[in-house]
């Protein structure tokens, strides 16, 4: 279980300080579902999990009115207090059970092994540590338990690779919160020891001028049943 609630408890410190880009994340993304197409993209990822349910990195709680009924509680870590607070109140309107959790990915507050899935939604590309974040991820998961993923990250020919390099070495972090545009989330999580799944590379949006942030991966991950 959790250590606290954000709705109920006190931190002395955020992982995670980014208040500005926190409300400008706020109003684009709600934009987003609808101009970009993210709302199907989440109903997609979320599809048929069930049980108890940890999300990495929930920001504003927007994939919450997305979870299916046979979800039986979701655990959300959020290190940024603003969008955790907008995390709550998204919370409070979810259909199923949503406890908002302040954490961070690399140190989560939960037990090992005790949750039936996890979620990364647009979250890995701006976790400090990838390694240790999913080491974390694998820790709290139970062996055989479901991993679904919604990330950005590398894509498009050369240019636009140079083009995320460069971008990922200079502004790109400062002003986006910690985000980074050219990592390769597929590749970090079969690293970690995770099993891939079906997973589609997809651009977000679908058509349209392609930028840094438009390669999209989306799919299914398992931790190995026979790990001791």
């Amino acid at each position: 279980m959790p250590l606290r609630s954000a709705g109920t408890g006190k931190v002395s410190r955020d992982a995670v300080h980014h208040p500005l880009f926190a409300r400008f994340y706020a109003r684009f993304s709600v934009k987003a579902e609808t101009d970009l197409g993210m709302a199907g993209l989440r109903d997609r990822m979320l599809a048929g999990l069930s049980g108890r349910v940890i999300e990495i990195g929930a920001g504003n709680g927007l994939n919450f009115a997305h979870y299916p009924p046979t979800v039986s509680e979701v655990v959300a870590i959020e290190p940024e207090r603003v969008l955790r607070q907008l995390a709550v109140e998204a919370a409070l309107r979810s259909e199923v059970p949503v406890d908002v959790v302040p954490g961070a990915a690399e140190a989560l507050p939960v037990k090992s092994e005790a949750f039936d899935a996890v979620v990364v939604s647009l979250v890995l590309c701006s976790v400090r540590d990838v390694p240790r974040a999913l080491s974390e991820i694998r820790r709290v998961l139970r062996p055989g338990g479901v991993v679904r993923f919604l990330e950005h990250g590398r894509g498009g020919g050369t240019a636009m690779h140079l083009t995320q390099q460069a971008l990922d070495r200079t502004v790109w972090p400062l002003l986006c919160g910690g985000c980074h545009v050219g990592r390769e989330p597929v590749a970090s999580l079969r690293e970690a020891g995770f099993e891939l799944g079906p997973y589609r590379r997809i651009l977000v949006p679908e058509k349209g001028p392609r930028m840094p942030t438009s390669y999209c991966v989306l799919g299914t991950a398992w931790r190995p049943r026979d790990e001791d």
